[in-house]
């Protein structure tokens, strides 16, 4: 018991963690160092106790974590897809000047590029009921959950964003695998035979 006892006491950010965690929480290690070096520190006594309670710590080498689910309500799924479309027209804005999207947490998102992606994807945005207004109100939301950084006049993309960038980058591929196919099944059809006179 003394042991046992002993463990939780050097897991000293314990409550913290679980606070944010259970409240759909990210936590990145560029917005709260202190506690990702805590998190780093006794990686595995906190997945085994959070595991032990009944909860999926995952922790992401590219310095983000999470509590996951595979239960998600409507409002979650909800929130998601919409944070799903937020990031997939910043990543194609941002591809279409040149932007890497590795680098994502480089970019200063302020509202001039917000608007250009609004304007971009306007007709799709429109069709999920989000105005700029609400397209701009997501980036508040997603600060909530520990994907975005609001610094004065803009906001950083924190690396928790590498959950929408991979699925994002999967689709990409996949449509340039389609588009691919569909070329290179034109090149295999045969050419007109010549006419003989």
């Amino acid at each position: 018991m003394n042991a046992f006892v002993s463990q939780l006491e050097s897991l000293t950010a314990l409550s913290d963690l679980f606070r944010l965690f259970n409240s759909g929480k990210h936590l990145n290690r560029v917005a709260e160092p202190a506690l990702w070096a805590e998190l780093e520190r006794e990686q595995d006594s906190y997945q085994a106790l959070f595991s032990a309670l009944g909860f999926d710590l995952r922790i992401a080498q590219r310095g983000y974590a999470w509590f996951h689910t595979d239960e998600a309500n409507n409002a979650v799924n909800k929130t998601s897809s919409q944070f799903a479309l937020l990031f997939m027209c910043l990543f194609n804005t941002q591809a279409d000047v040149g932007q890497p999207l590795s680098r994502f947490g480089d970019w200063r998102i302020d509202k001039p590029l917000i608007a250009e992606a609004y304007e971009q994807h306007q007709e799709l945005l429109k069709a999920e009921g989000l105005d700029l207004d609400r397209f701009t109100g997501l980036l508040e939301s997603a600060t909530r959950l520990g994907f975005v950084l609001a610094h004065n006049g803009y906001w950083q993309l924190l690396p928790a964003v590498n959950r929408y960038l991979e699925h994002f980058e999967s689709l990409m591929s996949m449509q340039d695998g389609i588009f691919e196919e569909q070329t290179s099944e034109g090149d295999d059809q045969p050419e007109d035979e010549e006419e003989y006179v």
